[in-house]
């Protein structure tokens, strides 16, 4: 065994470092399960579409206003759904990042991995 190790990693103990590591994962599975409980919100169009989607990222709901609606013009409908989920995603998933990156100390540096 090298001179001076004790079994620890900077003097910590690893125990202890193993009961952080419990800690953290019981923090980010309660913090996951509440942003799951989350509704995000978008809209496209000046409002013409608005878009909620859960922390499940599953669409909850879509109001379209009648007025945006043109037989002539489903391509534009389309583009205004695809906007508003994707910015509801987008925002879920920043929440999500934001909330483990203050979990973990990472900040967005994790937001990949959830």
């Amino acid at each position: 065994m090298a001179k001076g190790f004790n079994g620890g990693f900077g003097g910590m103990n690893m125990n202890n470092l193993m009961k952080q590591a419990q800690k953290m994962q019981k923090q980010m599975e309660q913090t996951q399960a509440e942003l799951e409980t989350r509704e995000y919100e978008a809209t496209s169009g000046g409002g013409a579409v608005k878009v909620k989607v859960s922390g499940k990222k599953q669409i909850t709901d879509i109001e379209i206003k009648p007025e945006v609606v043109d037989p002539d013009d489903i391509e534009m409908l389309q583009d205004l759904i695809m906007t508003a989920v994707n910015e509801a995603f987008r925002q879920a998933d920043e929440a999500t990042a934001e909330a483990m990156g203050g979990i973990t100390g990472l900040g967005g540096g994790l937001s990949g991995l959830f």
